[in-house]
């Protein structure tokens, strides 16, 4: 073998054995790495512990994260007994979270599999806890308003694009620039046309906030301070206010207008393009 050959030969068995110890190497994945729409960037610790209080999660909960990365926010709820699962579009980082839920011996609560966020069902999620982009989260929001009532989304650093939070909190310890949590509570479909005994309540609905008019023998009276709470309502038409809770086409509450009294209303309709 010539001098030419042996140093081919040289270069071709180190390349062999650099290849052979990165197989043998853990996948380890590098904080700002790409991903399919977003780099990754792990959420703080403290900031997990912190937006699954926010949450107040407990183990009658599921819990999800859409893009769930090295997995820590599933594996933070599960070592509180909480089931959830985790979605994630790199491979390598899903069998990486599925290691670190083994390891902590929390695998069969924790589950994390490969797939498109936007494409996911999140349909079992009580809560949501995300760490994603204003865009990502603009595009998943009828997703969001998908889930029951009641449903809370948790998310970091970023908020949901014209959506108002309902709460927010910040962590404290080593959480650099991520340090803020705020919490979205999922509205009731409120947006129509209701009959109630006092006449013709339209309903409009921006997110939780709620406005509409009254129409009672011809005359119309404006719905002021109107809120939704997840299925809870509350509102006031011309001075009393008015609580209750939406279950389908039903509302049902209490009228404080000097004693309480009960009252009902029912969905004759929906108001097209009205809810968000």
């Amino acid at each position: 073998m010539n001098s030419i050959s042996r140093s081919i030969a040289a270069v071709a068995a180190a390349a062999f054995t650099a290849g052979a110890l990165a197989q043998d190497k853990p996948y380890e994945p590098v904080t700002g790495q790409a991903g399919r729409d977003a780099v990754w960037v792990p959420t703080p610790e403290v900031l997990v512990e912190k937006m699954l209080d926010v949450a107040k999660v407990t183990p009658k909960d599921f819990v999800m994260d859409l893009g769930s990365g090295d997995g820590r926010m599933i594996i933070a709820a599960a070592k509180r007994g909480v089931p959830g699962l985790g979605v994630e579009y790199n491979p390598d980082l899903v069998k990486h979270a599925q290691a670190l839920a083994q390891k902590a011996g929390v695998g069969h609560l924790a589950r994390f599999v490969q797939g498109d966020m936007y494409q996911a069902d999140i349909s079992k999620a009580s809560v949501l806890a995300l760490f994603l982009l204003p865009e990502n989260m603009r595009k998943l929001t009828p997703n969001f308003l998908s889930l029951r009532p009641g449903s809370r989304i948790v998310v970091n650093g970023f908020q949901i694009p014209e959506w108002d939070y309902d709460h927010t909190e910040r962590a404290t310890g080593d959480c650099g620039s991520w340090c803020t949590a705020y919490l979205y509570i999922v509205p009731a479909k409120a947006a129509g046309v209701w009959q109630m005994p006092q006449g013709t309540l339209v309903l409009g609905q921006r997110f939780q906030h709620l406005l509409g008019t009254l129409v009672t023998n011809g005359k119309a009276v404006a719905l002021t301070d109107g809120r939704l709470n997840g299925a809870e309502a509350r509102f006031k038409l011309g001075g009393a206010q008015y609580t209750g809770r939406i279950d389908g086409d039903r509302m049902t509450g209490e009228l404080a207008a000097g004693a309480k009294k009960a009252w009902s209303a029912t969905r004759l309709a929906p108001l097209p393009g009205a809810e968000r």
